[in-house]
């Protein structure tokens, strides 16, 4: 069954000329401040490229010529496949996408254990983001700890695509571990050419704020764009602390860092679908914490989905985690006005807008479950209200009449399952029968969905003599135990 078709853009928190102001103080920045890249061959790239290059600095100076040229040869949308029917999907334009992230430390389970992450984690929360409905996306949401670090690459991107057919996406800890996974990849898609032609899985590299590429993270970009692979060049500016503390300051600073990333791609391979990338914050000053569910945070969200519409490039953002430790009401309402703002202002994939506490630094299995209600009543509100002479309903209202009832018409019947929006972990019954039922609360709620749907039984994504023949070649995979 194919995807409904979500659409943002209604809500403009910039005007056209507060974006053109961006823009050009952004142009500005990557003129005249540089940016500081300490890797040789993308030094060289770019100075053959047109840039003007600092090598004693590591810093390259670009032109609104050489800016412009690459803003244009970055795809506008590009499709992200999945491995089963129905989960496709298509980034860009004006389309909203929600999906997991974080990469968290640490895991709150359904016995309401706080430890830390492990591989079967990524495998059942996989299996649960597999059939969450509204969940169209999943990128690696915790850090394996119990997988020696040379071999996390590989183990973690390998669970997710053994145990959901979404679209899968991580960040890279080695070029090594890169390049085995797309080979793994590969081989799942029948040879390089076709995971190429209908890529189902994706990579995050980071650009350091402010205006820094590492050595390493230069060199990853450049490979997977080698590849024509789908490719977040992450950005995370803290106002306040990597980034000016004023929210149009981090805009600035913020978006000259995500084209960076797109010009670095598109002067490797031009083509290469690139997602203009962001992961803003902002910090407590009483405290110096780092904010992800701060309100500011998501009206900055909602500006680069603007950006990158004005670019007309596909867009990566971030709302929906949440800064409580608990699945509690600051989560609640955190997740939802930072992911309703992403999903009205247009959005295209909105990552860890899932199971994210603690500022991301925990994965809850309930949050999922609560997360995927928020996320349904905001897509529910793009859907709007569908105005027909059906819907209208005056043959239906000229029948019942003044004094009587719709309970029992055919109208009611049809419409009553796609008119109104049914979240899976709210209570809306009378109070009697809640205290009868067990006065459970969402997060108990929650847990019990979470666990009915691990429950299921699994389909097979990943045939077994594709299996086999990955791991005859792969010896440090491992089985999620």
């Amino acid at each position: 069954m194919e995807r409904p078709r979500y659409e943002g853009g209604g809500y403009q928190v910039l005007s056209e000329k507060e974006i053109s102001q961006i823009h050009e103080t952004s142009i500005r920045v990557l003129d005249k401040v540089g940016f500081e890249i300490n890797n040789q061959p993308a030094l060289e790239l770019l100075e053959n490229s047109g840039a003007r290059v600092d090598y004693d600095l590591k810093r390259v100076y670009l032109s609104r010529e050489l800016i412009s040229r690459c803003i244009k040869q970055a795809p506008s949308e590009f499709v992200f496949y999945g491995r089963q029917e129905g989960k496709d999907i298509t980034i860009g334009g004006k389309r909203v996408h929600f999906g997991t992230g974080g990469l968290a430390l640490n895991v709150l389970d359904l016995d309401r254990n706080k430890r830390k992450g492990t591989i079967r984690d990524i495998a059942d929360l996989a299996r649960l983001a597999d059939r969450l409905e509204h969940l169209d996306f999943y990128i690696i949401p915790v850090y394996p700890h119990d997988i020696n670090i040379d071999s996390v690459n590989i183990n973690s991107k390998y669970q997710a695509l053994l145990n959901t057919g979404k679209p899968v996406m991580g960040g890279i800890f080695s070029k090594q571990g890169l390049e085995d996974m797309i080979k793994i990849a590969s081989i799942i898609a029948g040879g390089l050419a076709d995971l190429q032609r209908r890529p189902f899985i994706g990579f995050i590299s980071s650009i350091t704020s402010p205006l820094k590429i590492s050595s390493d993270q230069a060199e990853y970009i450049m490979e997977v764009a080698r590849y024509g692979l789908p490719l977040a060049t992450a950005t995370a500016p803290a106002a306040g602390a990597t980034a000016p503390v004023t929210l149009a300051g981090t805009l600035v600073q913020q978006n000259a860092e995500a084209l960076m990333g797109i010009i670095l791609t598109q002067l490797v391979n031009p083509g290469t679908p690139v997602l203009y990338s962001a992961v803003p914050l902002t910090m407590d000053m009483q405290t110096m914490s780092f904010l992800m569910g701060s309100i500011e945070s998501g009206l900055m969200n909602a500006a680069i989905a603007q950006m990158a519409h004005y670019y007309r490039l596909p867009c990566y953002i971030t709302v929906g985690t949440t800064d409580s430790k608990l699945p509690d009401a600051q989560a609640a309402h955190e997740s939802a006005s930072t992911a309703m703002l992403a999903a009205l202002a247009g959005g295209n994939f909105i990552h860890e807008a899932f199971g994210m506490l603690d500022g991301a630094m925990t994965v809850s299995y309930a949050q999922y479950v609560i997360d995927n209600d928020i996320v349904g009543s905001c897509l529910r509100t793009l859907r709007g209200i569908e105005i027909n002479p059906d819907t209208l309903a005056y043959e239906i209202i000229a029948k019942v009449g003044p004094g009587g009832n719709y309970l029992s018409e055919e109208h009611t019947v049809r419409y009553m399952r796609t008119e109104s929006y049914l979240p899976r972990a709210s209570d809306r019954q009378p109070y009697q029968r809640w205290i009868d039922a067990g006065s459970k609360d969402s997060w108990k709620r929650a847990e019990e969905v979470a666990a009915q749907l691990l429950a299921e039984p699994s389909t097979e994504i990943v045939p077994a003599t594709v299996d086999s023949e990955i791991r005859a070649q792969f010896s440090g995979l491992v089985t999620a135990e």
